[in-house]
């Protein structure tokens, strides 16, 4: 084969250009990038590897059966078909469905980052196609920031205000005097930003803050949640009490006359009944240090000192997604302004408060410009939908009312799922739960490029490319690089792009023109595009043609100037610029959060212990967090997360304080359990967490060591199986998946092979 070198392409951890040598694909960084992503390596695994999805599938009993709540999904066996009769299958059943209970019963799926391209992106085509095809339920928010979604508007405004316009990597580094990094910025997060990234900024944004005189304070049970070249001092904190620490800051400073009665006169509301229960007018227990200490593990010295040094200096509160990930998960986001607005910082370069800065490598950036190529996906006929870390509850509870935002809802009785780029597998809590609970739909329609636990249990599997088998255009609101993703090899076997798919079903419904709008996939390419050149013409900026920017394989676009977004306008003038919340200012106090009467989540911050804390019976704090080879479980079969993996295990880190008690050693396989389920993973002893704390990192593709069984065991490392499937509260009902209690012992049976990545 001839060489063929540097085709443009981009995925979600970066731009980088392809080379074919010798038939071997090679992944090159984008030379622009001064950090760029070890995740880059996975890519080539993609093409050809054993977990491809060759041809169409179906599941046999489906065949034999037709259509029905089936608890056989997931241990049937797969009959190879042709690509006519899978889609005259697929557009039966969904003829079908419609004509007996309305868009009300098909759920459109689909949530996942799929590709970094703007016009394959698997969520999109799916929904424009269901959209047109007669509607759908939906879902709502993200798993990764459910509870802060729905919080952040009653408090400060939604979650765009104070998770990237509110506060810069640049003001960090020349503004910053602390930081108070609540839940960390690892660099493991940074790699990762929707629609991809030409800079990974991060890592230079913090030595040069540092350099520049910053203090580093890191509030999180994981040592290396910062990193270690930044000197930040680590305080580490009882997983899941961080809400107790800020009260016991929040109390220090009040009490001390620290705090800032002037800021929160002029721009707060309801800052006096938060006082009365931080000094513990009502229940007799004043929020103090010394309570907070028993509480967090901390010292109750360190948290007085650590108040005396953030005040007096430009000080940064941050707050990760991760703490918002565990039941009751909106207190510590709502907390982490209210812990700002006492230092009277919000609003100011450099101070106040961040939501998620440094959860995903393009927060922080200033914003593009002009707008990005975007695929409009049409009008949706039914207004109904879920919180998307419910889906388990709405399959398994047709018809049951639950709380959402002030609002009372009822599930749908879904009887289609059509799911496209995305693995509910990986995403969602109590795997065992959510088996039971995809026995229940008629039908499953998955299109996916691999075997994932979600094509297995599936009914009808539709194989999919990958971004290298395809053309698209790759960016980000947060990043200026727009990338013209060349396809770099043919496509895998008979898989074909979601577009083409949906072609073909929209052609089988009578809809095709108004899918297609008469455009072959490239003609998209251009139409979508066009926007974006006309608004650089309009700046004045570089506007090439679309043949132009197909050669030359990218632009660069303009940026807007720094200005601190809704939060630095209020601040300067809080009655021409109020807030978008219902009272124009910062609202400690949230009449209508109280209004809703939640008990699990009431009008203020408070601290509400955790149902599924760490006990007698299952001693170890385990967080289940993002991983570091790998974005969520996208190609948890390339190189460098198989690198990472011992005996072909998922590694979990413990202390080694906690090994010994248990006599496991470095690379034992151990079993990790509680009353859920269980899970194997390799042992690595590190100091670099608090005792008392496993962590075991999410992605590993699950793989049940007898499917046959009611409750197996994953024998990979998928810690799903073990978390707890509950909303964090009646309020926002996010995902409870970062934190829950396990036992782990060394496991000495007869070691079970991996299988996750062989077909079905």
């Amino acid at each position: 084969m001839n060489d063929i070198r540097g085709l443009p392409h981009s995925s979600h951890w970066g731009a980088f250009s392809v080379l074919l040598r010798d038939g071997r694909v090679e992944v090159v960084p984008h030379p622009r990038d001064p950090a760029p992503s070890a995740l880059l390596a996975n890519i080539p695994a993609s093409l050809e590897h054993r977990a491809r999805i060759a041809q169409p599938m179906v599941r046999s009993g489906w065949l034999e059966r037709g259509p029905g709540p089936d608890r056989r999904r997931g241990r049937e066996s797969f009959v190879p078909v042709s690509w006519p009769r899978a889609l005259d299958l697929v557009a039966a059943e969904l003829r079908r469905v419609y004509r007996a209970g309305g868009p009300g019963t098909v759920f459109g799926g689909s949530y996942g980052w799929a590709s970094a391209g703007r016009f394959h992106d698997a969520p999109r085509q799916l929904h424009r196609f269901l959209n047109m095809a007669g509607g759908y339920v939906r879902s709502v928010n993200s798993y990764s920031s459910g509870a802060a979604t729905v919080i952040l508007p009653h408090v400060i405004g939604p979650q765009e205000v104070v998770a990237g316009s509110n506060a810069s990597w640049d003001e960090l580094v020349t503004q910053s005097a602390l930081v108070l990094a609540f839940g960390g910025m690892a660099l493991k997060n940074n790699d990762v930003g929707g629609g991809g990234t030409g800079e990974h900024i991060a890592l230079a944004r913090l030595r040069a803050a540092r350099r520049n005189g910053a203090e580093f304070h890191l509030i999180s049970p994981i040592r290396d949640d910062l990193p270690g070249e930044i000197e930040a001092r680590w305080h580490p904190i009882r997983p899941g009490t961080d809400v107790p620490l800020m009260l016991g800051l929040a109390h220090t400073l009040v009490s001390e006359a620290r705090h800032d009665r002037a800021f929160l006169e002029r721009f707060c509301v309801g800052y006096e009944s938060f006082e009365a229960y931080l000094l513990g007018h009502h229940d007799g227990q004043p929020k103090d240090a010394a309570w907070a200490a028993a509480i967090c593990g901390l010292p109750a010295d360190e948290i007085v000192e650590l108040v005396r040094r953030a005040t007096g200096r430009r000080t940064l509160v941050t707050c990760s997604q991760s703490l918002q990930r565990a039941e009751h998960g909106e207190q510590p986001v709502w907390m982490g302004v209210v812990l700002a607005a006492l230092l009277g910082q919000i609003g100011l370069p450099g101070g106040g408060f961040a939501y998620a800065l440094g959860s995903t490598s393009n927060t922080g950036k200033p914003p593009l410009a002009v707008p990005l190529p975007t695929l409009p996906t049409g009008r949706n006929s039914i207004c109904e939908f879920i919180p998307v870390a419910r889906i388990a509850d709405m399959l398994l509870h047709p018809g049951e009312a639950f709380d959402y935002d002030g609002r009372r809802l009822r599930y749908p009785d879904i009887r289609l799922v059509y799911w496209a780029g995305g693995n509910p597998f990986h995403h969602h809590q109590d795997l065992n739960r959510l088996r039971e609970a995809f026995a229940r739909p008629d039908s499953v329609v998955v299109h996916d490029s691999a075997w994932t636990a979600s094509a297995r249990h599936a009914d009808i599997v539709l194989p999919a490319t990958v971004t290298l088998e395809r053309e698209d255009i790759g960016g980000s609101a947060g990043d200026p690089l727009l990338v013209a993703m060349h396809r770099a090899v043919p496509r895998y076997a008979e898989a074909r792009d979601d577009y083409d798919t949906f072609c073909e079903l929209a052609g089988r419904l009578g809809i095709a023109d108004r899918f297609t709008e008469g455009r072959p996939a490239r003609q998209w390419l251009e139409h979508l595009y066009e926007p974006t050149r006309r608004a650089l013409l309009a700046r004045g900026a570089e506007a090439p043609g679309f043949d132009q920017f197909w050669e030359a394989g990218e632009v660069v676009l303009p940026t807007l100037p720094w200005g601190g977004g809704a939060v630095r306008a209020f601040r300067r003038d809080p009655d021409r610029s109020p807030l978008p919340t219902p009272s124009g200012r910062i609202e400690i106090t949230s009449r209508t959060v109280a209004g809703f009467g939640y008990d699990d989540c009431p009008g203020h911050p408070v601290w509400l212990p955790p149902s599924d804390a760490a006990g007698s019976r299952f001693p170890l704090h385990l967080i289940a967090n993002q991983p570091s080879t790998r974005l969520h479980s996208q190609l948890d079969f390339g190189a460098a997360s198989l690198a990472a993996k011992i005996k072909g295990r998922e590694p979990v880190r413990l202390h080694r304080e906690d090994a010994a008690a248990r006599g496991i050693s470095d690379g034992d396989i151990v079993r990790l359990y509680n009353d859920r389920g269980a899970c194997l993973a390799a042992a690595v002893l590190s100091e670099e967490l608090r005792p008392g704390v496993v962590q075991l990192s999410t992605g590993a593709w699950y793989d049940p060591e007898d499917p046959e069984l009611e409750n197996p065991m994953c024998i990979h490392g998928n810690p799903n199986v073990l978390t707890r499937d509950a909303g964090t509260s009646r309020l926002a009902q996010g995902s409870t998946g970062q934190l829950t209690a396990v036992q782990v012992e060394r496991f000495d049976g007869p070691l079970p092979p991996v299988k996750a990545f062989d077909p079905p």
